[in-house]
């Protein structure tokens, strides 16, 4: 079922066909992701597992969601090659949709479809992984309001997206449910866009 295996921060992940291989926007999250001792995390859309694994070598426990099944038996697969498969719960499903809604996270990580598509661009499982609607907002915008919910007092978000989908609005909608939102790392990519890290805290 592999077709490659990468490294990142001496953990290995293997790639699966129809799972969202890490790149730029993957890379910009996992090098800047700091977890405390015995937070939880969420890692939502998780594709072959990278951030839901390396926060859980420091996080008490990890609940990873993807609405792909193939990425989730991926993502199982490479925890258990990375040994913390006993500190991550995977869900296959819609978003929010499968989880509790008391439910509650220290941190909550996510790499966003967020690049403009047409709609017959997500059909597929791998399409899914990066088509954000006509805009690149349409998962962006209900992730937004949907993620305060699902946040301790203290808690964060991280959130991967490009210029490409407007990283303005996203501030602007974040600033109705947190108290700060801001940049904290970007990369510009050849050609036309730039990948941004928004974190957001309650």
């Amino acid at each position: 079922m592999s077709s490659k295996r990468v490294y990142f921060s001496y953990c290995a992940f293997d790639l699966w066909e129809n799972v969202y291989e890490p790149a730029e926007d993957s890379f910009i999250l996992a090098e800047n992701l700091t977890v405390q001792e015995g937070e939880t995390v969420l890692d939502m859309g998780t594709g072959c597992g990278i951030l839901g694994i390396l926060a859980a070598k420091k996080a008490n426990a990890v609940i990873a969601v993807d609405i792909n099944p193939y990425a989730v038996r991926c993502a199982k697969r490479n925890a258990k090659l990375n040994n913390v498969q006993n500190k991550i719960h995977y869900v296959q499903g819609d978003m929010f949709t499968p989880l509790n809604e008391n439910l509650k996270f220290d941190t909550v990580l996510f790499n966003a479809p967020y690049l403009p598509a047409e709609e017959s661009e997500a059909i597929s499982w791998i399409g899914r992984a990066w088509a954000g609607g006509a805009t690149g907002r349409q998962v962006i915008d209900r992730f937004i309001v949907e993620v305060p919910k699902h946040l301790k007092h203290t808690g964060r978000v991280l959130l991967v997206q490009s210029t490409l989908a407007d990283v303005n609005e996203t501030l602007r909608r974040f600033a109705d449910y947190v108290v700060n939102v801001r940049v904290v790392a970007e990369q510009t990519l050849p050609l036309f866009e730039t990948i941004k890290l928004v974190e957001a805290k309650i």
